[in-house]
């Protein structure tokens, strides 16, 4: 069994919107005031409040503030859950000595989501009723109403929860679903995959190119007309909400298409391969390097963890090999040499004249291929290298 997401958008009518930004309100309220809390209890008291004792404090709260009853019960819950969570990954960071990342205060721009924590009845094997579709296009949701959705694909598997997002000025469902595995038959291939920024996205072994979209590069000018225009708008004014509305479309937009696009390549690749290897990166050392923006622009990490993900489900293999040294190695007789970026590779000691990317790609393919199978795994998610390589290391 695997878990995987499922996202629709949603039509609520004006007064659904409503009641949708109330709950937006009222639970980033509760998160902030419960962050609160446990800052003056450690602060005063050097106590610790956990979250079963204040989702304990919740009919309190109901009772001196009434609009709080406009909320479904389990979503107040999982607001305090999804606290506690930032709160363990905090002393997780602490213990490990990296940079800690104390739990911060949402503002209305850094909240823009809520979720329904129980959707599935295990005992009775149905619906527990949050979420249910009622209709071919209409779902129910506690305490909002029947709102209109658009099942762009056929919802599968068990529903574990539901997530309502707001994206702009729209608005989605996200239902986290137990399906079960479906294998693929076996093709035999196996490859390995150099990630590129420009021309190219991937170059896989076999001298197979997949050219970069570059999508933030292409929307840059209307990105930039739209941001001037949002720094002249003065702040609390409806052209200001408004000229904010429109980048935030804009940067939805270039999102949706990297994210189709790597769906897609991940597909190819996991319908005619059994075995992919990739470089094993730094890709947060990366973004902060000259190669920032090409970087971030492919979606590297989103890309590979969307591949390890279809692997899972098909039953496929997903690695990363060291980086190190694999567009530098001849691919057919070892020797180590340093290739300028964009020129061939021309081995000076066994006379190899091949295109540089299919060199590293052949290179991490024999790396993977010597590399020992972790027997019951289907895919091994990538690990990050401790500092970011030179550029020509990798």
């Amino acid at each position: 069994m695997i878990v995987k997401a499922f996202k629709y958008r949603i039509y609520p009518t004006k007064a659904q919107e409503k009641a949708l930004v109330d709950t937006l309100y009222l639970t980033r309220e509760l998160y902030n005031a419960a962050l609160e809390e446990r800052k003056e209890a450690y602060k005063k008291c050097k106590k610790s409040v956990s979250a079963y004792e204040q989702i304990n404090s919740l009919p309190e709260i109901k009772e001196a503030r009434p609009e709080f009853k406009n909320v479904f019960s389990q979503t107040l819950q999982d607001t305090l859950k999804r606290l506690d969570k930032a709160f363990q990954g905090f002393f997780s960071r602490v213990k490990k000595g990296g940079a800690a990342g104390f739990p911060r205060f949402k503002s209305a721009d850094r909240w823009d989501s809520f979720t329904y924590p129980q959707l599935w009845d295990n005992k009775r094997n149905t619906w527990a009723g949050v979420g249910k579709p009622i209709k071919h296009n209409r779902i129910q949701l506690s305490k909002i109403g029947e709102v209109k959705i658009k099942f762009h694909r056929p919802l599968e598997g068990k529903p574990k929860t539901l997530t309502i997002k707001r994206e702009a000025n729209h608005w989605y469902t996200v239902y986290t679903c137990e399906i079960e595995n479906k294998p693929l038959e076996s093709t035999g291939s196996v490859i390995g995959i150099d990630l590129g920024t420009n021309p190219n996205f991937l170059i896989t072994s076999d001298a197979e190119f997949e050219a970069a979209p570059r999508y933030y590069v292409k929307a840059q000018r209307n990105l930039r007309t739209a941001q001037r225009s949002l720094s002249k708008k003065k702040r609390g004014s409806r052209g200001r909400k408004q000229a904010k509305t429109r980048v935030a479309k804009l940067h939805r937009k270039t999102a949706n298409q990297r994210k189709d696009f790597h769906h897609k390549t991940a597909r190819k690749l996991i319908n005619k391969h059994d075995v992919i290897y990739h470089e094993n990166l730094n890709i947060i050392g990366l973004a902060r390097s000259r190669t920032a923006k090409g970087v971030l622009d492919s979606g590297w990490a989103m890309f590979l963890s969307i591949l390890s993900n279809k692997a899972v489900e098909a039953g496929r293999r997903v690695q990363g090999v060291d980086p190190r040294f694999t567009s530098q190695d001849c691919s057919s007789c070892g020797h180590r040499q340093k290739v300028a970026i964009g020129k061939g590779y021309v081995c000076a000691k066994c006379n190899l004249e091949i295109n540089r990317d299919v060199n590293a790609a052949l290179n991490i393919l024999r790396l993977g291929q010597d590399l020992p199978l972790n027997e019951g795994n289907a895919v091994v998610r990538p690990q990050r290298l401790q500092k970011p390589l030179p550029l020509g290391m990798g």
